[in-house]
This record gives structure tokens, C-alpha cells and sequence, in this order.
């Protein structure tokens, strides 16, 4: 006689039951054990975060699970069946997608297009460019991400670009979305945009993994966490029975007793002269009469949402801009056309998009590092000696804690903290006067930031004068001397930032300030 299992239970029993998981997974590239015996359980209707240092395998655990790599020992499953990814488009199509912190969109395409790329609606076998184009706006308007889908890429802001990225991923019908370091460049306002679209897919029983290593939001968003290390999965803790600072000791080995270093007096070594002054500095649809002065040694912040105009107007100064209107470099008038100039007035330039503007990918991690002091190292010939610059090269990657197999290594095979790290070092090594960082710790995990702030304080100290912007508001207050915000591409207030709030901040880069001090 057959029975009849009530819904509810037989609901909760497929609860269950996870919808994604690993047993024992292990990942070699050549003598470098990438991953070692990694067991996760991912289960529908929650957010699992994934926390490690930069190199603990998060990125390579995340490939395998996208069809990227195959593992070299253990197996994945789907419903508790066994599943072998024979590629990226195997496991879209099993309801896995993913959405990488390096971006993947075409440039020369529209917003449209990108989302919906090799799946485009057809009629009569052809591409229906009106239907691409509702629903891609469609799409767009039920995520509340206000970008007009017939806009070129090309147009678009980084952080906006991260947004499409993220429609792209959805455009796929997925039961488990990935979601690797999504807010590494997206203003606090439209990080909750993101946080919006994660609880819809929550409702919808869809699991998210979401990698991090912003401890607020992984605090905010997330329902199981678990920790990596050195290629090995170490615990899975729920959200409630943990605490920032015993996921920090988890994650680095050891406890941490501060996020950020302590701030030390004004430089010693300076005598407060202002190193750059900047007057009424312009560029149509970009920034319009910008005006500041940075001193020696002191870490000046720049904050804002985006489309503020903060890292075009750093992009004009370092001569990768044009602009209107006038700088001063220690007192002397200048005209920067080209970043050779600003290198050769003592500027450099951190920027926030590595991967295109930062490295040469299929170059070493030594040459990467030397590519800007090339010059400096040679002799009367022009000649460099090769130990001089393996020297400088094992020095920063000693000093800032890259993690790679060799100085031989292509950057293109690091982790994208470690990347970061490279970018930071190739301008260090030419000892500017003046530097600026846009995002300088985007995607670079909690134990590496206070090593990158740790140079940063002994850099001002020193006397070099420092810009520092960030879409991270505690770390941009917690870093900087004085604050300016930036709103709809002007400066709209300055701050000193001894005891400034967060939402003092917040108001005027939102434009709904009542006087706030």
C-alpha cells in the first residue's frame, strides 16, 4: 500500500540535503598544491561565505565548482549526485553562475549585449535586437540597478561596470550564484543594491556563495561562514555564533588587536610645505573645478558614491587625463600631459583596475615590480644587471607579503590580492614624493591590508605626501589626516577627520546634510 508523505516534511527533508558540495577536493598546478582535501556543504536559501587570506584557495575552489578547473583528487556534487564540469558552459547550464572580480565585459558591446552574450533572444534564427534590448532593461529594472541597457560599456564607471557584471550572472536561470569579492569597487550605497539582490535570491531558494574580505558585510549578509588556509578548509561557523575577531584569528593563524595601525604624529621629517596644490582643476562630464592642496606627509582622503569623479580627477593629475585649470608641485607650476611627466615630478599612481591599467599579466612578478624604476637600475649603457633587480624585486615581495612560487612567476597566475600587492611594490620602488592610491587594498584580505597600511603610515612619516581613496568609508576615515567628499563630480566638503563620524561623512557625499559637523 503506498503512502503519502506529507509536503512540509518532505520539503524539510530536501532541505536537507545540500545543493552543491565538495568531498575531499585537492588541486595541483605543476608542484604547487593549490587546494588539499576540501570538504564544503552548500545549502539552498543561504548565503555561504568563503573567508582566507589572499593564496588560502578560495578563487580555485570557486573554478572547480564553475567548470574552470577540474579537481585533481575528490569530487563535486549536485543534489548529492556526482557531477564532472567539463567546462564553464557545462555548469551554467547545471544552474551554476558566477560573477569573477576581474571583469569579463567587451567594451566596444552595450550593456545589453554583454548581459545576454552567446544566450541572445532570436527570432526567425536571428538575433531580436528589440527583445535584447526589453529584456536586458527588464532585468536591470528588477534588480533596482539604474544603468540604461542600451548604454556602451565603454561608458560605464567601474563600479557600474561591476553591476552588469552582476545582471550578466542572472541573465542564467542558477541555483547557485558565486560571488567573488562583488563590492571591491562599489560605493556603501549601491553595496546595498547588491545586499537587495542577494535576498531576493535567498526567497527564491537560491544559494549564494559569496567570497569576501569585507568583515562588516560578511557580518551583514551571511548565514554559514567557512574559513580557509593554506590551500585547507579549516571550520564552517554560523553567523550568530561568531564575532569578527575570532574569524580574523581563524583565517590568519593568529589574533589580530587592531584593524588598522596606530596613527602616528605629523612627519617628523616634515616641514608641512604643501607638496601639491590643485586649482580649479576641470573636465567636462568628469569633474569641474576641483581645488585642494596635499601636504608632505600627510594621508589625505577623498571619498564619495559613485560617479563622485574621485579617480578621474587622480587620473588627471597623473597625466592619463586631460584636464583644465592648474597644478602646483612644491611651489613650481606644471603641466602634466602624460604620466611621464608626473613620474618624473615624483607621482605615482596606485590604480584601482590592475588587471588593465596596473600590470603586464603575461610578464614575471620581478619584471612587474621593476617595470617603473627600469631606468634607474641601469648603467651609463643602459644596461640592467640582473641581480640588482632580482634584489629589488625579492625585497618588496618580502616587504609586502606577496604569495607566489617564484619572482619568475607570471602575475597573470597570482591571486588578485596578491596582483594588487605587485602594483603597490613597482611604484614603492621608485621612492615617490607624491602618491596616490586609488582603492590600494581592493580584494586584498584582512592580514594583508594592515601590512599595506603598516607602509602606508611609514611612507607619510617619512614625508611623502599620500592621496587615498576609498569606497570603504571606516577605512578612509581610519587612514586619512583630513577627508574631502565628493559629490555629482565636485568637492563638496572638507574634513579633518579627528573625531568625524561615518555619518557626517555619509551626508554630504549623499547630499542630505543638515549641517552636520
Amino acid at each position: 500500500m503506498w503512502s503519502v508523505v506529507p509536503l512540509r516534511l518532505l520539503s524539510e527533508k530536501l532541505m536537507t540535503i545540500p545543493v552543491l558540495q565538495t568531498q575531499a577536493v585537492s588541486k595541483r598546478f605543476g608542484p604547487v598544491e593549490a587546494l588539499v582535501d576540501v570538504s564544503l556543504a552548500i545549502y539552498p536559501g543561504r548565503v555561504h561565505t568563503l573567508l582566507g587570506e589572499n593564496g588560502a584557495g578560495k578563487s580555485t575552489l570557486m573554478k572547480i565548482l564553475a567548470g574552470v578547473h577540474a579537481p585533481t583528487t575528490g569530487s563535486v556534487l549536485m543534489d548529492g549526485r556526482e557531477v564532472v564540469f567539463a567546462n564553464p558552459e557545462h555548469a551554467r547550464n547545471s544552474g551554476i553562475a558566477i560573477i569573477y572580480q576581474e571583469l569579463s565585459l567587451s567594451k566596444n558591446l552595450t550593456v545589453a549585449q554583454n548581459i545576454f552574450a552567446n544566450h541572445e533572444p532570436r527570432r526567425w534564427g536571428m538575433i531580436d535586437d528589440r527583445a535584447l534590448l526589453a529584456d536586458a532593461q527588464r532585468l536591470l529594472d528588477s534588480l533596482h540597478i539604474a544603468i540604461d541597457a542600451a548604454t556602451p560599456v565603454a561608458h560605464l564607471s567601474m563600479a557600474q561596470c561591476q553591476l552588469v557584471e552582476i545582471a550578466k550572472a542572472l541573465s542564467h536561470a542558477a541555483r547557485v550564484v558565486i560571488m567573488d569579492e562583488p563590492t571591491s569597487s562599489l560605493s556603501d550605497s549601491e553595496a546595498q543594491t547588491l545586499f537587495g539582490i542577494i535576498d531576493t535570491l535567498k526567497a527564491r531558494d537560491c544559494a549564494v556563495i559569496y567570497v569576501s574580505h569585507r568583515m562588516d558585510e560578511i557580518m551583514r549578509i551571511s548565514d554559514d561562514i567557512s574559513v580557509m588556509r593554506d590551500g585547507r578548509y579549516i571550520t564552517t561557523v554560523n553567523r550568530q555564533d561568531t564575532t569578527i575577531g575570532a574569524l580574523i584569528a581563524l583565517m590568519v593563524g593568529r589574533e589580530m588587536r587592531a584593524v588598522y595601525p596606530p596613527r602616528p604624529p605629523m612627519a617628523a621629517t616634515s616641514d608641512g610645505r604643501v607638496a601639491l596644490r590643485v586649482d580649479n582643476l576641470s573636465r567636462p562630464g568628469k569633474f569641474t573645478d576641483v581645488s585642494f592642496e596635499l601636504r608632505a606627509g600627510e594621508i589625505l582622503g577623498f571619498f564619495g558614491l559613485i560617479g563622485a569623479g574621485r579617480s578621474e580627477v587622480m587620473k588627471a593629475v597623473f597625466g592619463t587625463l586631460g584636464y583644465t585649470g592648474k597644478l602646483e608641485i612644491n611651489g613650481e607650476a606644471v603641466r602634466i600631459r602624460h604620466p611621464l611627466d608626473a613620474i618624473a615630478r615624483g607621482i605615482a599612481f596606485v590604480t584601482e583596475n590592475r588587471k588593465e591599467e596596473g600590470l603586464s599579466l603575461q610578464h614575471s612578478v620581478e619584471r612587474n615590480i621593476n617595470s617603473v624604476n627600469l631606468r634607474r637600475m641601469a648603467n651609463r649603457l643602459g644596461v640592467v644587471k640582473p641581480a640588482r633587480e632580482r634584489a629589488a624585486a625579492k625585497r618588496w615581495v618580502q616587504r609586502t607579503g606577496i604569495k607566489t612560487a617564484g619572482l619568475e612567476e607570471l602575475a597573470g597566475h597570482l591571486s588578485g590580492g596578491n596582483q594588487q600587492k605587485i602594483v603597490f611594490s613597482k611604484w614603492l620602488e621608485i621612492e615617490p614624493r607624491i602618491l596616490i592610491l586609488d582603492e590600494p587594498t581592493r580584494g586584498v584580505d584582512v592580514g594583508a591590508k594592515y601590512e599595506i597600511y603598516k607602509i602606508i603610515r611609514e611612507l607619510a612619516a617619512a614625508g611623502t605626501a599620500i592621496i587615498f581613496v576609498s569606497s570603504e568609508l571606516p577605512e578612509v576615515l581610519a587612514m586619512s589626516d583630513r577627508l574631502i567628499v565628493m559629490r555629482e563630480q565636485r568637492i563638496v566638503h572638507q574634513f579633518d577627520t579627528t573625531g568625524l563620524t561615518q555619518e557626517a561623512v555619509m551626508s554630504y557625499a549623499a547630499g542630505v546634510q543638515h549641517h552636520v559637523h
